[in-house]
């Protein structure tokens, strides 16, 4: 086995820094549980795709609340979006709210589109993050009402074209749907999608908008703060 600088979490034979890996590893890249095991092999470590199945679900809310609970304030104007996912042949929604950089502040999974699925999902980010200023949705009328009572003060801005940045924002979502071959339950899908999509906002800055240098610290500080996170864990 690899040697490891941390210690183990009580109850767990494997120390943080192979958990933490592979809880990374997983959310990172598009790869299954047993590509994970692949790799972990490679590198001297045996286990099994169940139980990188339970770090994942164990852990990676841990790391995604970290993440939350570091990353800076976001501003007042907000993407706000709904996808359907089917979950054993039933449509669901995942409702996804964005700030202008495209990192996501919410997802919540309902089975409705209406008015009341948008009211929930509105007070829940206003209780998060605060008033918003500008909000931007597509045309669904669900969003009108809501918006007007809980939000009076935003400007609301419906209108298909100026909502592409949240529409990007959906299709890794689609890729992992695939690899995962459908989500299994509606708490499974909010649970893995609340991870993925933080851990995401911690490890795929704006590339695009960064010189090599800046991303490679960018990338650097990233590593250092998932080390700080892992040493956090607890059985």
């Amino acid at each position: 086995m690899i040697p490891s600088s941390m210690l183990r979490l009580k109850g767990y034979r494997f120390p943080r820094d192979v958990v933490a890996y592979a809880v990374w590893a997983y959310h990172r890249f598009a790869l299954s549980t047993a590509d994970v095991e692949d790799l972990l092999a490679e590198r001297g470590v045996i286990v099994s795709r169940e139980t990188i199945r339970l770090w994942v679900n164990r852990f990676g809310s841990h790391f995604a609340a970290c993440i939350r609970r570091d990353l800076p304030r976001p501003n007042d104007k907000w993407h706000m979006d709904e996808v359907v996912i089917p979950i054993n042949g039933v449509k669901h929604w995942l409702w996804r709210a964005v700030d202008t950089n495209g990192d996501t502040l919410d997802i919540l999974v309902q089975t409705r589109r209406n008015a009341k699925a948008a009211k929930r999902f509105l007070t829940r980010l206003i209780a998060q993050f605060g008033q918003l200023r500008v909000v931007i949705t597509d045309k669904l009328r669900s969003y009108i009402k809501p918006i007007a009572r809980q939000a009076p003060g935003a400007d609301h801005r419906a209108h298909k074209r100026l909502n592409n940045m949240i529409e990007g924002s959906h299709r890794p979502t689609r890729r992992r749907e695939k690899i995962m071959g459908r989500f299994k339950s509606p708490r499974q899908a909010q649970r893995f999608l609340a991870a993925h999509d933080q851990i995401n906002v911690l490890f795929k800055p704006r590339r695009y908008r960064l010189t090599a240098n800046s991303y490679r610290h960018a990338r650097a500080d990233a590593f250092s703060l998932w080390t700080d996170y892992a040493c956090e864990m607890t059985a």
